[in-house]
């Protein structure tokens, strides 16, 4: 029996991690074990998730499996955008230009700023009274 190849990649995003497996295919994409649409809920962020295979109109030649964990639905969305941005440049390391010019290759690095003490946010103060 031969062994289809995959290409294996981890995106990052906020406190989101997804590890990401790409392999040919018919364009099939889970997300721990659930279809992408029913998974993500709201359209724009599976719009955001195809973006690196419509940049490379390859939509309909991977599957993608993926498993995600930690953050919110932003954040995971973000993190699997990236894993599978990193995936295709293993599959072809002639896309990782078109990839990088459209942004798809940066891990973003905003991350939620922490609590000061003294203060009821991390911007957030107390209301002053001067009386």
């Amino acid at each position: 029996m031969e062994q289809a190849v995959e290409y294996c990649a981890t995106g990052r995003r906020k406190t989101s991690i997804a590890r990401v497996r790409l392999r040919p295919g018919t364009g099939v994409m889970t997300v721990n074990g659930d279809p992408l649409e029913s998974y993500f809920g709201r359209e724009t962020l599976v719009m955001l998730i195809r973006q690196p295979l419509e940049q490379l109109e390859a939509l309909g030649k991977f599957d993608v499996r993926a498993r995600v964990c930690g953050g919110g639905m932003a954040g995971q969305a973000g993190a699997l955008r990236l894993g599978i941005a990193r995936a295709l440049v293993k599959t072809n390391e002639e896309v990782r230009p078109i990839l990088r010019r459209a942004g798809f290759l940066t891990r973003d690095p905003r991350m939620k700023e922490r609590k000061k003490y003294g203060q009821k946010g991390a911007r957030a103060r107390f209301q002053f009274s001067k009386r």
